[in-house]
């Protein structure tokens, strides 16, 4: 039940992080605080496709 996702940075578009999800438990997509290098600081990275 676990695939992988992609995360991308909200504020600048770039695909940062890799990991993993159960879609069982969480069937919409996740968004995570995450540093991106590119803006320097912690930003919101939402799932894409």
């Amino acid at each position: 039940m676990r695939v992988n996702i992609t995360l991308a940075c909200t504020e600048c578009g770039e695909r940062n992080y890799i990991t993993t999800k159960n879609k069982r438990t969480n069937p919409d997509r996740i968004e995570l605080k995450k540093y991106c290098p590119r803006d320097k600081r912690a930003t919101l990275h939402r799932e894409t496709k």
